[in-house]
């Protein structure tokens, strides 16, 4: 039972990082039928950003206290995520939005190589550890652990969800982003600015991304160039298992997938002496994304979207 109960909690916190980035995803493709295979790179550029930052921070102010280097690292990332992902969509994305369908595609592949070459570039390709700012000392929990950066990543990522919810939802951008979905034309005529719409939703979704890439490198301890590729992919993944274009589905898939991972391959660890389950963790999520696309290919949650001329 114990076992169970911190492989829940393993679950949770991975799948909250996944549910971040899966509702960048999700958002992209809800408005422009876009899969954005380069939001895995954005989420790498923002933990490496955080990581420059944090040391340039302890240099200059080594007696500040560590969860406000963190902070101020933090929203320094999402800044420069999100002014990366802006100038993708308009540079990438945006003279291709007319484009066949696999020219788009192309491009985003291509972008995510190109990314991770430019971050080779500039941090090298070497693993680089990642400063630990919040105290480590791990919390018991009905005979499980759960240390007080996975706590944060819990509290930030309801947070950052509910926050998205409400701005969709109930606010004026979101009442556009909804109706540039239904349709870009129409939403034109009755005073909505379609390219300021998708701009801002790549803006979001690399403020999200930027958030998980932190969080992901503060909870697991290490940063390097090619770090958002498994995570994209599989964040990925949990979007089109919940419902791809589908806000909530983005979340349920997140959270499903990341407790299928964890669950499984501590079981199958536990089965093997712990030799077998950390090799086994990634093939789940790819394991679900056949079978979800066998059975329910519109996912748990999925909405049929409608083709557009």
């Amino acid at each position: 039972m114990d076992i169970f109960l911190q492989q829940v909690i393993n679950g949770l916190v991975l799948g909250s990082i996944y549910a971040l980035v899966a509702l960048g995803y999700t958002m992209v493709y809800g408005i422009i039928n876009l899969i954005n295979f380069a939001h895995g790179e954005v989420l790498m550029v923002g933990a490496l950003t955080s990581w420059t930052a944090i040391g340039l921070m302890q240099e200059a102010v080594p007696s500040a206290p560590g969860w406000l280097i963190l902070l101020l690292a933090l929203l320094i990332a999402c800044v420069v995520a999100a002014t990366l992902n802006f100038v993708i969509e308009k540079v990438a994305y945006r003279p291709l939005r007319n484009a066949p369908k696999l020219a788009p595609l192309i491009t985003a592949i291509g972008m995510s190589i190109l990314l991770q070459t430019l971050a080779m570039i500039i941090w090298k390709p070497s693993y680089k550890s990642y400063p630990t700012l919040l105290p480590s000392t791990p919390i018991s929990v009905g005979g499980a652990v759960i240390t007080p950066t996975q706590i944060l990543i819990l509290g930030l990522t309801a947070v950052a969800l509910a926050l998205l919810m409400w701005l969709v939802n109930a606010t004026r951008l979101g009442r556009a982003m909804r109706a540039t979905a239904e349709n870009p034309q129409v939403a034109a005529l009755m005073g909505v600015r379609p390219d300021r719409v998708i701009s801002a939703t790549f803006i979001i979704g690399a403020v999200l991304a930027a958030l998980a890439g932190v969080m992901w490198a503060a909870n697991y301890g290490t940063v390097h160039h090619s770090m958002g590729f498994l995570p994209g992919l599989k964040a990925f993944t949990a979007a089109v298992f919940g419902g791809i274009g589908n806000l909530g589905g983005a979340v349920l898939g997140g959270i499903l997938l990341g407790l299928i991972e964890s669950i499984g391959a501590g079981y199958i660890g536990d089965l093997t002496s712990g030799v077998l389950g950390s090799h086994y963790a990634d093939i789940f999520a790819f394991i679900v994304l056949i079978v979800v696309l066998t059975l329910r290919p519109s996912g748990l949650l999925g909405e049929r979207v409608t083709e557009r001329s």
